[in-house]
């Protein structure tokens, strides 16, 4: 039985030595082996890739270029990664940090607003008032679209770590009635667990997919035109 039901998103620890950063960067350690010999996972890899390019392509439209949309993909994975590997017992989430999910949001949105300002300074104070805004409501206006802009980042760090932190508090609560219960009833709760399990996996995939489609987006309706 646990005091605290967060302390299961505690940064895990062995002989004193931190494993945030460690399991974060396994991945990255074994992927130039991964690349190394071609298979039949290498080439699926290959297509999803592809297949991300081109829809990151059409999202950013005339800005769209190999280079964008390859940090764009790259974050993809990044997130889809951390949120897959957290779902494995005693592994630390990282994308459930605040501090890790500010850390991808913050300065793509610090770099495609100071684009913004210096690049397209029109385009950017047409964005504070839409069109056919009525005089006595554009100060308001331009108030409530600056603040809209401001919270970007925190928005997308914030729906991130919800929907991750939502489905481990979930599995956690469910895991903690085993307790004590009959055998008929921790079947059932088994069965659940694998099926919430399941939902957390494409969870996990899901909002990394959403992380980076907002941040296309974002980019799109700041460096456009």
């Amino acid at each position: 039985m646990i005091n605290n039901l967060f302390s299961v998103f505690d940064p895990t620890s062995h002989l004193g030595l931190s494993l945030n950063w460690i399991r974060a960067i396994i991945f990255l350690l074994l992927t130039p082996l991964y690349w190394a010999t071609p298979n039949k996972t290498n080439i699926m890899a290959n297509k999803i890739f592809y297949t991300l390019h081109f829809e990151f392509k059409i999202l950013l439209g005339t800005i769209a270029s190999n280079g964008r949309t390859l940090m764009f993909t790259a974050l993809l994975f990044l997130i889809a990664v951390n949120n897959f590997i957290g779902l494995f017992p005693y592994i630390f989430t990282a994308s459930r940090h605040l501090l890790i999910a500010l850390t991808l949001s913050l300065p793509i949105w610090i770099a495609l607003i100071c684009f913004g300002w210096i690049n397209k300074t029109n385009h950017i104070f047409s964005h504070l008032v839409p069109q056919r805004t009525p005089g006595a409501l554009i100060p308001f206006i331009v108030v409530i679209e600056r603040i809209r802009n401001l919270i970007r980042p925190i928005t997308l760090a914030v729906r991130l770590i919800a929907n991750i932190v939502a489905g481990h508090l979930l599995i956690t609560l469910l895991g903690n009635q085993t307790a004590s219960r009959t055998t008929l009833l921790i079947i059932r709760l088994i069965f659940v667990q694998i099926l919430l399990l399941t939902l957390e996996s494409a969870v996990s995939l899901i909002q990394a997919y959403v992380f980076a489609v907002l941040s296309t987006l974002y980019a799109r309706e700041i460096t456009s035109h």
